[in-house]
């Protein structure tokens, strides 16, 4: 997996019920763009995420 500093990460829902949740790359932290990274979700709560299986990058679409 690889991603940027303001990449979007749609973590799915594991558990029937659970509704998938977004964060925001704020910092990466691994090598070219590789795990860990600091992110932030919509709550504002910020943490340290390595994403597994259930995890899909979604780049940051630039408007030049």
């Amino acid at each position: 997996m690889h991603a940027s500093v303001g990449d979007r990460l749609l973590v799915h829902g594991r558990i029937v019920g659970q509704r998938d949740r977004t964060a925001e790359v704020i910092e990466v932290l691994g090598e070219n763009g590789t795990p860990p990274y600091r992110v932030r979700f919509e709550d504002g709560h910020e943490t340290l995420m390595s994403p597994g299986p259930d995890t899909v990058v979604k780049p940051l679409v630039s408007e030049e």
